[in-house]
């Protein structure tokens, strides 16, 4: 049977995503003048504003404003006439204290969830980093595209963009590549067709194997012709707005809560991460080829009120047995997810783009035997 399934990613300059960034790099910043930090943090961006809001408790003292200009600065956006201004936009911040209400829940005698919510983590043995295939070329792509903008291999181009690729599965399997879109911002004296030649030889076919392309493989490279206004002039950004982009593609549920701008004491960031963290290591041991785990939890309450586990049938022993190894080898508290993997000292800038998930180096993407 053919089947044909399509994920995208988009660019660190996507005005959602320069959202997503200007949170956690203040979660960051509260985290590093005390871990304890109680943060909920939102931004909002549009022509020449930026609109931060949400709750914090901490003994940090954090220069929101300076931490704003710096992102978007870093960010390397071409200026207001393209996109956004660091120095001259307008910064509005409206930060509260958390809710007594939620601090009662999650304080250390409690210890239990800041919120309901349902979260979920799937894994797969289709890449080497145990994600789905498309969602991980995707993000590639976007990757590559950063890259080559920084380093200046290709010259003209903005900071905002997106990556989209549809794979054909023959029997379950992913074959080939049926799609590939790109759609990169750039000056307006930029050669077009230049542009498009530079993304196929330096983006598309640095990124993806020749094997995974044949004459049937359609390419679009800026398919309107044009996209010379980006950023946050372009569209508007709100944080959380990529969920799917942060997590598998589409390809697995996600449970509808956002990551970034979160202190790990949320479950909508720290059981997903944790989701996934067990999913991956029961794909990486063997128990079975791609799973997919489900945890809900009630606000104030420490463990999860139900654990939900598919296997897609391709498990190895039984799937109560795997539930088993679950609740044998986890805390799944949100103290003790923290604890595990060591959620108060993460740098959380660092999961921002492309995907929350697949990248080496994060506590909970580590492989574990159990």
């Amino acid at each position: 049977m053919r089947e044909f399934f399509t994920s995208e990613s988009v660019c660190c300059g996507h005005p959602d995503k320069l959202c997503d960034l200007i949170a956690d790099n203040l979660l960051d910043e509260y985290l590093k003048g005390d871990i304890n930090s109680r943060v909920g943090i939102e931004v909002c961006c549009g022509k020449g504003m930026v609109f931060v809001t949400g709750e914090v408790t901490s003994k940090s003292v954090v220069d929101v404003e300076k931490v704003v200009r710096k992102t978007i600065k870093n960010m390397g956006y071409f200026g207001k006439d393209y996109d956004i201004d660091y120095k001259s936009c307008e910064v509005i911040i409206n930060l509260s204290e958390q809710s007594l209400d939620i601090a009662r829940g999650v304080n250390d005698l409690v210890g239990g969830a800041g919120d309901q919510g349902i979260m979920f983590g799937y894994a797969t043995n289709e890449t080497k980093t145990y994600m789905p295939i498309a969602i991980y070329y995707a993000h590639l792509l976007t990757k590559r595209l950063a890259k080559v903008r920084k380093l200046g291999i290709i010259t003209g181009i903005g900071c905002d963009g997106k990556s989209e690729v549809t794979f054909e599965y023959v029997d379950g399997v992913p074959k080939r590549i049926e799609n590939i879109v790109i759609s990169i911002q750039h000056r307006e004296d930029k050669n077009l067709k230049e542009l498009k030649e530079e993304i196929y030889s330096k983006v598309i076919s640095y990124v993806i194997p020749s094997n995974l392309i044949d004459s049937d493989t359609k390419i679009y490279i800026n398919p309107t012709g044009r996209f010379v206004i980006g950023g946050p002039l372009g569209d508007s950004g709100v944080t959380g707005r990529k969920i799917v982009v942060d997590t598998y593609g589409g390809y697995a549920r996600v449970g509808g809560g956002a990551f970034s701008g979160k202190d790990p004491t949320k479950v909508d960031r720290s059981a997903c991460y944790m989701a996934r963290f067990i999913a991956k290591n029961l794909v990486y041991n063997g128990y079975c080829r791609k799973c997919e785990v489900g945890l809900s939890y009630a606000i104030g309450i420490k463990q999860p009120l139900s654990i939900y586990l598919n296997t897609f049938g391709t498990n190895t022993i039984s799937e109560d047995e795997i539930l088993l190894k679950i609740t044998n080898n986890f805390d799944l508290s949100p103290k003790g997810i923290i604890d595990y993997l060591d959620l108060k000292h993460l740098k959380y800038s660092k999961t921002t783009n492309y995907g929350h998930f697949g990248k080496n180096n994060l506590s909970y993407e580590k492989l574990i035997h159990f």
